[in-house]
């Protein structure tokens, strides 16, 4: 008989509960629709034009911050849109043809976005690649539209 008396009294703070968030919620509901109606009442802000900020001196920035974060250096040789049904079939000796001619640099990129293009290079017979063009943060800046 305790425990119905536990569960009856559970029951009826749970819907106390329910009953307070309902309310609760229809005067926020309420005050909403009232400042919806007062929306007419408001006057448009201006916008002042950025300005370079020439109080930070660039000998100022402490880049040492971010030296020790890593980051994904990938080269690319080519790429090549190819069906399903095409790749299903490729099997040890298939050629892929890319989109490259050979002796085109190839692009390095850091975490996907490229930022230099290069040649291969063998060194200690292990392959590298020799930067021959950085690209610049506008160009890179104009790629990302």
């Amino acid at each position: 008989m305790n425990d119905k008396v536990d569960e009856n009294t559970e029951q009826e703070s749970a819907d106390a509960d329910w009953g307070a968030a309902l309310e609760e919620q229809a005067v926020a509901e309420a005050e909403d629709t009232a400042s919806a109606d007062d929306g007419d009442n408001f006057e448009k802000a201006e916008m002042q034009a950025l300005e370079e900020d020439s109080s930070i001196d660039s000998d100022d920035i402490n880049l040492n911050v971010i030296m020790e974060i890593p980051v994904t250096l990938s080269m690319e040789i080519g790429r090549t849109h190819i069906s399903i049904r095409n790749l299903l079939q490729l099997n040890q000796g298939s050629v892929v043809e890319l989109d490259r001619l050979a002796g085109e640099p190839m692009d390095v990129m850091v975490n996907g976005t490229l930022v230099a293009h290069g040649e291969v290079v063998v060194v200690n017979e292990k392959f590298g690649i020799r930067l021959t063009d950085i690209i610049s943060p506008q160009e890179r800046v104009k790629k990302l539209r």
